[in-house]
């Protein structure tokens, strides 16, 4: 299984986890509510799990401009 971990606002691919030995619970996923899992995280055919999150650029750009949060895809 890979985690892929990608900005939701830039769409940039932030990191990568190739290991089949890791679990939810080892990546925090167990923290998360049902709506949280579902926003953030898919699974494609393979089982390779999609993380949606926000990059250090676009999180900050968010903070000092919060009115971008309101578009749709802030930051594309």
């Amino acid at each position: 299984m890979a985690v892929i971990y990608t900005c939701r606002c830039c769409n940039v691919q932030i990191g990568r986890i190739n290991n089949d030995q890791v679990t939810e619970m080892q990546l925090g996923f167990h923290w998360l509510t049902p709506d949280e899992r579902q926003d953030i995280i898919s699974y494609d055919a393979k089982g390779d799990a999609s993380v949606r999150v926000i990059c250090e650029t676009c999180q900050e750009m968010l903070e000092n401009n919060p009115e971008l949060s309101l578009l749709s895809s802030p930051l594309q």
